[in-house]
């Protein structure tokens, strides 16, 4: 780690960012840590606010995301998503996207850090930002202890899936808190239970009957938990294929995706991409992006 950080320090940064993506790119988290460790050791400077300093754009961006710990860049990611004006939260689906597909223990340590990088917490952050159903479900969602296992108790996945559908489909209206409780205080393999038994009940699937029945962030929350229940790998390539279709390409979403992911479950991604839109993820980002961001984005993919 003494050698990269001095490969680093050469570098010259902006004459030679090919060679600082080169070093990152390939490093994983404890090996990054390190690196800072050894370069604050050896220069007396953060290596981080170095970085900033001489990388500009969008590949500046993705390094500096790729630097932290995962609970420290979810907090980042958090903070600048929720700290808009007048109460409006600058890229909402942003943040109901990071809230939404992660773990209830990952979201426990993300609020301890938000609130030691930022002196606030993150669920006071929210109720400025949010409003309404979509508000009281990211709430409850952030703050409600779930179980973690494979294990579901069957009776209790017919009732929430009776639950479900007398509160939507059956009625007049929705029933919006109870597809709030359900969603914010039930499992992962729990509520991908509820949804192959809703399938099989009520002949109609669950995401349907949520698209149906509610609308805007609300909608997108309650798919974001559902989908990351049953699949977060084919639930991330569609945000990505989404990110790139169409005219230009959403950099923002794209580094985000790519970064939080590359360590967590990044060849499934790449292999429900590939299934679902026949193309790879690799030769997709590389028709979308170009210069040395490219080369970050596509090294963090692997082209295997």
């Amino acid at each position: 780690m003494v050698i990269l950080a001095e490969n680093i320090a050469s570098s010259g940064f902006g004459c030679d960012s090919k060679a600082v993506v080169n070093i990152l790119a390939h490093r994983d988290y404890t090996q990054r840590a390190l690196i800072l460790q050894e370069y604050r050791a050896m220069y007396s400077e953060d290596l981080t606010k170095r970085l900033s300093s001489e990388l500009s754009g969008d590949v500046k961006r993705a390094i500096l995301l790729w630097m932290p710990d995962p609970a420290t860049r979810d907090a980042t990611i958090l903070h600048k998503a929720l700290l808009g004006g007048d109460g409006i939260a600058v890229d909402a689906r942003a943040a109901t996207e990071v809230i939404c597909s992660r773990t209830s223990s990952q979201l426990q340590q993300l609020r301890q850090v938000y609130h030691a990088l930022y002196g606030a917490y993150l669920e006071h952050a929210i109720e400025f930002s949010t409003d309404g159903d979509h508000k009281k479900l990211l709430l409850a969602y952030l703050c409600t202890p779930r179980y973690e296992g494979p294990e579901v108790d069957r009776t209790m996945v017919e009732m929430d899936a009776k639950a479900l559908y007398k509160a939507g489909e059956k009625r007049l209206g929705t029933d919006e808190r109870t597809f709030r409780m359900i969603f914010s205080e039930r499992s992962r393999a729990h509520m991908a239970a509820v949804s192959a038994a809703y399938s099989m009940t009520y002949g109609n699937s669950l995401e349907k009957a949520v698209k149906s029945e509610t609308s805007g962030l609300f909608e997108f929350a309650l798919l974001s938990i559902l989908r990351c229940a049953e699949n977060p790998a084919k639930y991330f390539a569609k945000i990505l294929r989404k990110a790139m279709k169409g005219m230009g390409t959403d950099e923002t979403t794209l580094t985000r995706v790519i970064v939080t992911r590359t360590e967590v479950d990044m060849q499934y991604i790449k292999a429900e991409y590939h299934n679902k839109y026949k193309k790879t993820l690799y030769d997709a980002v590389h028709s979308e992006t170009s210069g040395s961001y490219k080369t970050f984005i596509l090294s963090l993919i692997g082209s295997s």
